[in-house]
């Protein structure tokens, strides 16, 4: 037996039962992408901003979003130049901005979050109760396995 035959990996089978979750994950992370704003756009931010009264400093934000910070910075600016939020230095800490909703990004963080409200209602509709307890149980328990696989718990648990 040649070497390459000894140590050549086999392709996965396509109808193995990892293969098909595996599948199945990745069409679940795009459609909530799609659907639910993912985890640090401009919905995410208008939405954090708006269950905090519409307002947060920069670093507040920035530790609850789970961004880099020059990232936060790029969607801040988009945000700012669509006129949904304003900033300015905080009165409390000059080395701080403070970002605030305006009247038209109060209205639209509105609007989201009763839109992402409706889609968390629907999304497990097909689902009874005992089921939706189960399946959170079997997800909590392959993502405390993949923090393990990856060496180090992921920061941004449940933002």
């Amino acid at each position: 037996m040649t070497e390459d035959a000894r140590t050549r990996v086999e392709q996965p089978s396509a109808d193995s039962l990892e293969h098909r979750a595996l599948h199945d994950f990745g069409y679940f992370g795009h459609f909530l992408h799609v659907h639910a704003g993912g985890r640090s756009g401009k919905q995410h931010i208008l939405t954090k901003l708006y269950f905090q009264d519409g307002h947060l400093t920069q670093r507040e934000l920035l530790e609850a979003s789970c961004i880099s910070s020059a990232a936060l910075s790029e969607v801040l600016a988009k945000l700012e130049g669509e006129g949904l939020i304003e900033r300015s230095r905080s009165e409390r800490d000059k080395r701080q901005l403070d970002i605030r909703l305006t009247k038209e990004g109060r209205a639209r963080a509105e609007q989201l979050a009763r839109e992402k409200a409706q889609f968390e209602k629907n999304c497990l509709a097909i689902l009874t109760e005992e089921e939706k307890t189960d399946l959170v149980a079997m997800l909590d328990r392959v993502r405390e396995h993949w923090d393990v696989i990856e060496g180090e718990k992921t920061q941004c648990k449940r933002n």
